[in-house]
């Protein structure tokens, strides 16, 4: 079963992408602040992070850039789960080291289908 970890403060946004994951077979672990989320991300080494780029004490970007530093035996995939969508925010969030952008609202049709691209 792979392990997905969901870094998100808002807690309707949450609970969307827990439910539609573990629906369909996926372990998750919920992180809502960038420091949680190093520190999971370090612990239980998922399968996969999705990152919202807001949160109240790091950044998305920043949090991309600690656990990138950190990982020594396995590159794990991240991609950026938000709701900037102006020009050079997917740039950003790429440089960052995000292997990819998913803008919120979240479309469910479209969600597992890019999540199951990046496993």
């Amino acid at each position: 079963m792979k392990k997905i970890l969901v870094v998100e403060d808002n807690e309707q946004n949450r609970y969307l992408m827990e439910y539609m994951l573990k629906v369909n077979g996926y372990a998750v672990m919920m992180a809502s602040s960038g420091e949680q989320a190093i520190v999971l991300a370090k612990s239980e080494k998922p399968d996969l992070i999705l990152m919202d780029i807001q949160l109240p004490d790091l950044d998305g970007l920043e949090v991309t850039r600690r656990i990138r530093a950190a990982e020594a035996d396995k590159r794990i995939p991240i991609v950026a789960v938000t709701s900037f969508a102006m020009t050079g925010d997917r740039e950003k969030a790429l440089a960052a080291g995000c292997d990819g952008y998913i803008e919120k609202p979240i479309d469910p049709e479209n969600f597992l289908s890019s999540i199951a691209g990046y496993l």
